[in-house]
Formats: structure tokens, sequence, C-alpha cells
């Protein structure tokens, strides 16, 4: 253990140490959203208010088109083309609405919108709708006398409340925030699996490669220096991905106190959105779905997954040689599992108590991304205890077998050089008797 303490110790500070670490740790992220920063500073700058000129003549609108965020409209009178001309000229308006009085909405004759400048697609779209809501209000109350609020009134349904068996009520904010929080938890094991299992097997490649495995070898034995570079490299990833969340969490903040309005320029409706899900209680729902057995669990998960697809990265990556191809060969079968684990996510936050989602929360090469998708939806409630308890213990099962049986490959494929290895020899070195 001790060995394996300084193997993992040497991996971690001879890669935290190098400058490469911290310019893709640090620099790199900063710099990225230095980009974001001066993107949204240029934008907003360049956002002005849009001021609309609308002469009714006909009367279509009823004196009235809705004016918000940065676009607002003006009704005149007693103004003629040439008027209205020198006034966008002297940029009193940015463009204008002319309507004859011979207009005729019924007949869906076509108005003109006249501007002093080009107008951008998302303005456009946004004055089109507002004058098209106009027109749609003012004819329903011209042909129904009913207004378009009260219109909506009569379509909107009844809410339909869920509740189970024992009474227990489920409303739609709780069930949108265990999906949410499930396909998050469950995406980000995802990412990891992927990006530090194949670190791992880098790192295992470059020792080979460089022939200093064979001097470690000498005083450490083969498990012990998988284990450690498991462990070490494993720590590394760790780090950088929490330094980039606290990063990412930071910058967030601060952005938008640096850059006033940043909101309206990068998400538009985003306010709305939040008031929305406020309301709804969706945000309520959310942080109440991440309790603290939740979080224990996804730490469970999340290293249990790592050790257990580390372990057969670094198998893959003891017996390749210099062809990168030969890697991404052998590496088929292992991604394969990881891959169907997205698929079967993705069904199991729609039914967490299906077939296909329990025996994926069950399979230890699947069960660190489906079970994260099924348990914020409840424990014992969607996940029964016995399910819980079975998959945990047969992910600790399929780390310590595949750890095994990895180890009896790492031992041969550590030392061979010269010759291209397939799955069929690896299974024969890892079920050979010794």
């Amino acid at each position: 253990m001790n060995k394996t303490w300084l193997v993992a110790k040497r991996e971690f500070l001879s890669r935290v140490q190098k400058k490469t670490f911290l310019l893709t740790t640090i620099l790199l992220p900063l710099v990225i959203f230095g980009f974001y920063a001066l993107i949204i500073y240029f934008t907003v700058k360049s956002t002005d208010d849009f001021k609309v000129a609308v002469v009714d003549n006909a009367n279509i609108f009823g004196g009235k088109i809705a004016s918000k965020d940065d676009i607002s409209f003006v009704f005149v009178k007693d103004e003629s083309f040439e008027s209205l001309k020198a006034k966008v000229s002297k940029k009193e308006f940015d463009g204008y609405v002319f309507v004859d009085s011979n207009f005729n909405a019924s007949t869906n004759d076509s108005l003109v919108f006249v501007s002093g400048k080009t107008v951008g697609v998302m303005t456009r779209t946004d004055i089109q709708k507002r004058i098209n809501n106009a027109l749609e209000n003012q004819r329903l109350l011209s042909s129904l006398n009913i207004s378009k609020k009260t219109l909506d009134s009569l379509q909107r349904g009844n809410d339909i409340k869920f509740s189970t068996l024992d009474g227990k009520a489920e409303d739609d904010s709780k069930a949108s925030a265990s999906l949410i929080v499930g396909y998050i938890s469950g995406f980000l094991i995802y990412i990891v699996l992927f990006i530090y299992g194949a670190m791992v097997m880098r790192g295992v490649m470059e020792e080979k490669t460089t022939r200093i495995a064979e001097v470690i070898i000498s005083s450490v034995k083969p498990f012990q220096l998988m284990m450690g570079k498991i462990t070490g490299i494993g720590a590394v990833g760790l780090v950088q991905f929490l330094i980039w969340i606290c990063l990412t969490l930071f910058l967030r903040v601060l952005l938008p106190l640096l850059i006033p309005g940043m909101a309206d320029v990068t998400q538009p409706g985003a306010a709305q959105a939040l008031e929305t899900a406020k309301g709804s209680g969706l945000l309520t729902a959310i942080f109440s779905s991440i309790t603290f057995s939740t979080v224990c669990l996804f730490i469970f998960y999340f290293l249990g997954g790592y050790l257990l697809y580390s372990s057969l990265f670094a198998a893959v990556g003891s017996v390749v040689n210099e062809d990168p191809q030969e890697a991404q060969s052998l590496m088929l079968p292992i991604t394969m599992p990881i891959i169907f684990s997205i698929v079967i996510m993705q069904s199991a936050v729609n039914n967490p108590t299906g077939g296909l989602a329990v025996f994926g929360s069950l399979f230890p090469l699947t069960s660190p991304i489906v079970m994260m998708a099924r348990l914020p939806f409840g424990v014992p409630s969607t996940v029964p205890y016995w399910q819980l308890i079975v998959s945990m213990a047969l992910l600790v099962g399929g780390f310590l077998s595949t750890t095994w049986l990895s180890a009896k490959i790492y031992r041969v494929g550590i030392l061979m050089y010269g010759k291209k290895v397939s799955w069929k020899e690896m299974s024969k070195w890892a079920f050979r008797k010794r």
C-alpha cells in the first residue's frame, strides 16, 4: 500500500507541477471567458433602442401595439410619407409604419415597414410578431367582440394533479426537477469516465513507450503500479474538474456585475423564464432533490465508475505500443457500454421504474450513469432499497473483478514491445492460471 501511495503521489505531483497543467486548468478558462466578455461588452454597447412611428389612418391597431424591451411603438397623427422620411433621416425615429385609410386588414393586405438602417433578423422577427399580435387582437374585438386575453383564458385547460396509492402528491415541478437533476448527474459521470479514463490510458502508454516502466517494475509490483497510476491520475483529473467548476461559477457571477445588461443580450427572456421557474416551484424542487444522501451516492457512483473503467483503460494502455489506431480499436469494447449507458439514461429519466432502467442501474458497466438518473426521483418510492444495495454491491464487485483481470493483463502487456495484441490474446492473459 505504501508503494501504491508513492506511485500515486508521483503521478499527481508530476502532472500538477507542469506549466501545461496551470495553462489548461486556469489560463484557458480565463481566456475563453475573456473573449466571451468582450463579445458581450461590444454587443451591449452596440444595442440601441429601436423607436418606431406608426400612422394608423385606418385604425386597424386601435391605437395600441405592445412596446417591450428595446422596441417601442409611437402613434403619430397628421404625418405624410415625406414628413416621416424626414424624421427618420434626422433619427427622431428608427423606422415607421404607414397605414392608409383604405387599408383592409381582413383581405390580408401587406404592411410596409420603412427603416433608416438595416434591421437585424431578431429585431425584424420581434417587430413582425408585435404587429401581428396587435392585428389579431383587433380582429377578435371587431368580429367577435372578445379580447385575445379572454380567448386565451377560455382555451386554458384545467390542471391535473397526480398522486400515488398512499395519497402522496406528485406535482409537475418535482417530476421536472428530478428529471433535470438526474440527467445532469448522469451526464457528468459520462464525461468523467471518457476524459479521465483516457487520461489514465495515455499515462500508461507514456511510461511504456519511454521504457520508464521497466525500471519501476523492478521495485514495484505491476498491480501496485497500475493502482498508483489510476489513483494519482484520477486525483489530477478531479482537482482540474473542481477548479473548472469553481472558475465557471465565479466568472458567471462576476460578468453580470462588470457588464450590466448581459443577461438581456446572452439569453433573451431569461429573466421571464427565471420568474416562471420560481412561480412554478421548479427551482425549489431542484434544490430539494439535491439531498445529502443524493450527493453521497453521486460521489460513490462517481468513484466506482471511474475506478472500474480506469482499470480497463489502464489494461488497454499497457498493451499498446506507439500506434494510436491500435489504441482506438482496443478502446471500442470499453467505450460502447458508456455510450449505451447514455442511451439507457435517456429512457430512465422518462420512465425510472421501467425494466430497461432497472437493468441499467444494476449492471455494473452502466449503473454509475443510469442509477444517478433514477435516484433523484426518490428512494424507496422509485428506487427500492434492495435495488440500491444490489447495485452498489455489484459495482464494487465489478470494480474488484475488472481490477484483478486488468492487473493480469497489465503485468504481461507493460513489458511487451513490438507486437500487436488483440482482445482474444488479452483474454488469455487475464484468465491464465498462475
